[in-house]
């Protein structure tokens, strides 16, 4: 199977697979493949808000009553690979997490909130060098979002060579060490005619590792979907598959993998008491 890393390196340039950033900056020519969000935050070579970027939301848990319990958020939904790296997760990051793409108003698609943050490229080409490993995410914010909460879903892209699947193929791999979860997402997908696979093989595709990102919650597992490049291109009007355009030219078929995912959730959240 071909790593991750090694065909993310090589088409990076490839509009479809990567997306078209807000900016015409390109990848710095003394780039380095990161080895963690730790070093590339301290790589001169990059600049956040021109090179990345970063957005997530922390919810407010105010409890000031003896009597009364406030919400206690049980999830949190995260893109690590958003922008331009891997074309369509940052949009689904934010919906699943309960708001509209384009302006943060509440998604079209009921339940509850959850916590989100994303890590995104914003160049116009080569954003697959800021690709960082889910195992060596060490951003400070997504770590203690996760730690704080009962299950984490991390989204990333793929191609159908990574997944191990034929050319062109429209499916979503499901990972990660949370057994329950990744059930419900199983069935979720199913229900409304996905393709969804339980993902196997190396560790990035199939997220078992304790030290994914994913994984590094107060139950030490969580998920992860890998959505195939057909897959996400669907969910988005024709030629409008961009960071500028992605968040106003939603498809129809992009809230239904939303609402799929968001039932998931909330079926291992029932089952989940906060004491």
């Amino acid at each position: 199977m071909i790593r991750r890393r090694t065909l993310l390196t090589a088409l990076a340039t490839t509009p479809v697979l990567s997306g078209v950033a807000v900016t015409t900056t390109a990848t710095p020519a003394a780039a380095a493949e990161p080895a963690s969000n730790t070093a590339l935050y301290a790589d001169p070579t990059w600049t956040e808000g021109v090179h990345w970027g970063r957005r997530s939301r922390r919810h407010l848990i105010d409890d000031q009553s003896r009597t009364d319990r406030a919400p206690f958020l049980r999830s949190t939904v995260i893109a690590p690979h958003g922008g331009g790296i891997e074309g369509g997760t940052s949009e689904l990051c934010l919906a699943i997490a309960g708001y509209h793409p384009a302006d943060l108003a509440p998604t079209p698609v009921a339940g509850p909130v959850h916590d989100f943050w994303m890590f995104e490229g914003l160049m116009s080409s080569g954003n697959g060098a800021l690709h960082v490993t889910s195992t060596h995410c060490d951003d400070t914010i997504a770590r203690s979002l996760c730690a704080g909460s009962l299950n984490a879903l991390s989204l990333h892209g793929c191609s159908p060579e990574q997944a191990g699947l034929e050319s062109g193929a429209e499916a979503v791999l499901i990972g990660g060490l949370n057994q329950t979860f990744r059930q419900y997402l199983l069935e979720e997908f199913t229900a409304v005619g996905i393709r969804a696979v339980t993902a196997s093989g190396e560790e990035e595709i199939a997220g078992i590792s304790p030290d994914n990102i994913c994984n590094r919650t107060l139950l030490g597992m969580g998920a992860q979907l890998e959505m195939t490049t057909a897959l996400r291109t669907a969910m988005f009007a024709s030629g409008k598959n961009t960071i500028a355009d992605r968040a106003t030219n939603l498809l129809p078929s992009f809230w239904t993998f939303t609402a799929a995912t968001r039932r998931a959730i909330d079926r291992v959240e029932a089952g989940q008491t906060v004491l």
